[in-house]
């Protein structure tokens, strides 16, 4: 058994029962992450539309493909032909021409908000205070269909220090849930890394995205 389907095995052992393993495979070469598909992972996460869509040419559909970068407004229509989930949605602009481009390629694309959680200027997503507007916009967009949030959460290299974080995320969702906003239908909060899913499942999360703990240290 290769050390790739080694880890996978661990983790699908490891995780609870309701957490999703998402392979997170920025910069790994498409038989990597082919070889963690064979070993059960069923979601790939991808930062980059083209790196995707030479992986997808070598694996196919046997996982779900899951956008989990900064996506620009121009990538927007060759990331819906790609991908099943675009997890990132960080503003009613990127919002619409999703939709837009969804809209034209007959198809409704699941989405989540992306949440700065920390509140870091340097960083992407939405301020937690912000969440409920934009679902309440998005909800109105017919090709989309907002599914749950996502943060990443603190770069720390105590797990803990992200823990603040994963709580104001479950908050969030939380809200959302109390909201009950037509055509809004929950089912995702998707934080955690290497470093610290184990923290963010503790806080709620039922998707965790692996990058290294799967596939050792980036080249």
């Amino acid at each position: 058994m290769s050390a790739i389907a080694e880890n996978v095995r661990r983790l699908l052992a490891e995780l609870p029962t309701g957490v999703r393993l998402m392979a997170a495979a920025k910069a790994r070469r498409p038989v990597e992450v082919l070889e963690a598909v064979e070993a059960g992972v069923l979601l790939i996460g991808e930062n980059y539309v083209q790196e995707a869509a030479q992986a997808l040419a070598v694996i196919g559909r046997r996982a779900e493909w899951h956008f989990i970068g900064h996506l620009q407004t121009n990538k927007v229509r060759a990331a819906v032909e790609v991908f099943d989930m675009i997890e990132t949605v960080d503003s009613l602009r990127l919002g619409r021409e999703i939709d837009k481009r969804s809209a034209e390629a007959g198809k409704v694309m699941p989405v989540l908000i992306e949440v700065n959680s920390g509140r870091e200027p340097q960083k992407f997503g939405v301020p937690p205070q912000e969440v409920a507007s934009l679902a309440r916009e998005l909800a109105g967009l017919a090709h989309l269909r907002l599914e749950g949030v996502m943060t990443m959460g603190r770069l720390a290299g105590d797990p803990e220090e992200s823990r603040p974080d994963f709580q104001e995320t479950k908050r969030v969702y939380d809200q959302l849930h109390g909201l009950t906003i037509p055509g809004v239908r929950l089912t995702t909060l998707s934080m955690g890394m290497t470093e610290s899913y184990r923290v963010a499942i503790e806080e709620g999360a039922n998707l965790v995205r692996l990058g290294t703990r799967i596939f050792g240290p980036r080249p």
